[in-house]
């Protein structure tokens, strides 16, 4: 068993229907043609630089990942995690995205966080 996290790169005033919809239109192959994110880069360099999500760390024993490498487009990143993943995989994907300004969309709810400093 998995469960899926997806981190995105939304407008501040984005509401928690934009970023579903936004992964509505992702599962539907849908993706914007422009250059990527810098948020999106530097939440992917920093989590990958912890957690390599090629190689043979990448599915090996101690990997976080159910899945690698990760979907990664020009304004999210989806992290297929397995069941077993330890807290701290999850306590960096929040604080990353915290840090990035990233919403982060939980695929088994349709949660949405907002970064703290956008919660209200």
């Amino acid at each position: 068993m998995s469960f899926d996290l997806v981190v995105w790169a939304m407008a501040p005033a984005a509401a928690p229907d934009q970023v579903r919809a936004a992964n509505a239109r992702c599962a539907e192959g849908v993706h914007p043609q422009r250059p990527a994110d810098p948020r999106v880069v530097a939440f992917y360099d920093a989590l990958t630089s912890s957690y390599p999500d090629r190689g043979p760390r990448a599915t090996g024993p101690g990997s976080p990942w159910a899945s690698a490498p990760l979907h990664a487009a020009a304004d999210h990143i989806q992290m297929r995690l397995d069941e077993n993943c330890p807290d701290v995989v999850l306590e960096t994907i929040e604080r990353l995205a915290a840090e990035l300004n990233l919403d982060l969309l939980d695929l088994q709810d349709g949660t949405v966080y907002p970064p703290p400093v956008r919660a209200h």
